[in-house]
């Protein structure tokens, strides 16, 4: 590990300790900012792979309009600790998330296949016939 990356670890380091510390245990967390994805073209498609944790196939949304894909969720997160009874901590969310993003071609809305598979949606957006991209001369 080079000297720089040692640096960047300790500038995301105490932003993240002064939230914790400053946010009073009472409060509820924050929300997730938003849905994570990885995006990936081949020659017929897109892949998506989005983090949705805490959603259930029942609670997430993903849309399309042309080249625009959509994904929401309502997300229910838990993690609490107790000691004796007593609450020590306590990282519960409930809310809405979502994502929005075009893509470089318009998808065929008839062929999209999603899956959640613990957490993570994997969703399969063909690209629609006949709208590849052109180049258009200058004159």
């Amino acid at each position: 590990m080079n000297a720089l990356t040692r640096i960047d670890r300790m500038d995301n380091l105490f932003p993240e300790m002064i939230r914790r510390i400053a946010r009073p245990l009472w409060l509820a967390p924050e929300a997730p900012e938003e849905i994570r994805i990885d995006v990936v073209e081949n020659d017929k498609n897109f892949q998506v792979r989005a983090e949705i944790p805490g959603a259930k196939k029942d609670d997430i949304h993903v849309t399309v309009d042309g080249n625009f894909v959509s994904i929401s969720a309502e997300v229910k997160q838990e993690n609490e600790e107790r000691s004796g009874g007593r609450m020590l901590l306590k990282e519960t969310y409930y809310g809405s998330i979502s994502r929005g993003f075009s893509l470089t071609q318009d998808v065929d809305p008839k062929g999209v296949v999603a899956k959640l598979d613990n957490g993570i949606l994997n969703v399969t957006l063909p690209k629609r016939e006949g709208s590849s991209t052109r180049s258009i001369p200058i004159q």
